[in-house]
């Protein structure tokens, strides 16, 4: 989870198109990243898959003046509002966008396509009804700022702990993997977010990346399935917080527009 999602993108960017900030095509190059083509189906008003081009045109047109993330996982419904359709699709896809100022939700269907050896990404957005409530369990960022830096220091205590912050090359490919993204991270959130915001995604950044070296990089020093089970126990409540944070982090542009500071 320490780097973006698809719909953390779509948020960014179209937010930033929203308020005049990103022009249509840097908006679009951005959201697409290394994908070969987004479409959104199910748009009102329209037949069949659209570019990402019309349908943020078409979303402005009715009346959506922002897009939040939802980042939900079993048992926490993070970002979501209903209805059940919806967050039954946002969970199984483990993410969501969800349209400020329109009953609207996009969740992206992820598939490969084009012939053997040649194989290219694809991404499907799927444009539903969604309930008009506020989101489930998401913090203003200064409680993920907050919260964040208990967390890390949670996650840093406990591969230590694990034996798995020196658990050999793969612990150092990853860390020197997110180095290499750390400049990058920082236009994640497109032009128009406030500098707090960047902040709490790149530590939300770390802590994932912390819990990823822990959750995949072998058995470290947790050698039976009674300790590999601790340790997920014991990891848990910091991925949720570390998800928390990226929601707060990617829904700041809205909930500034919505206090006025915009």
């Amino acid at each position: 989870m320490h780097s973006e999602p698809r719909s953390g993108r779509l948020a960014a960017w179209g937010n930033a198109l929203l308020a005049g900030f990103a022009s249509p095509d840097d908006a679009v190059v951005a959201i697409v990243g290394e994908d070969a083509v987004h479409r959104v189906e199910g748009l009102p008003g329209e037949t069949a898959p659209v570019g990402l081009t019309l349908a943020l045109g078409r979303l402005r047109a009715l009346g959506v003046t922002g897009l939040r993330v939802a980042l939900p996982a079993p048992g926490h419904p993070l970002g979501l509002s209903g209805p059940p359709d919806f967050n039954a699709r946002a969970l199984d896809a483990e993410e969501a966008v969800v349209c400020h100022g329109a009953a609207l939700g996009l969740v992206p269907e992820v598939y490969e396509a084009g012939p053997d050896g040649d194989l290219h990404v694809e991404v499907l957005w799927h444009c539903l009804p969604v309930r008009e409530a506020p989101p489930a369990d998401v913090p203003s960022l200064g409680e993920a700022e907050r919260e964040l830096a208990e967390a890390l220091r949670d996650a840093t205590e406990m591969l230590s702990r694990l034996d798995v912050a020196g658990s050999g090359p793969v612990a150092e490919a990853a860390i020197d993997a997110y180095r290499a993204r750390a400049e990058r991270g920082r236009e994640v959130l497109a032009p128009g977010y406030p500098p707090r915001a960047v902040r709490v995604l790149e530590l939300a950044q770390r802590v994932g990346l912390l819990i990823s070296v822990a959750s995949e990089n072998g058995h470290g020093g947790a050698v039976s399935a009674s300790e590999m089970a601790a340790r997920s126990e014991a990891l848990r409540p910091v991925e949720r917080t570390a998800r928390r944070a990226q929601v707060a982090a990617f829904n700041a542009f809205v909930e500034e527009r919505e206090r006025g500071v915009r």
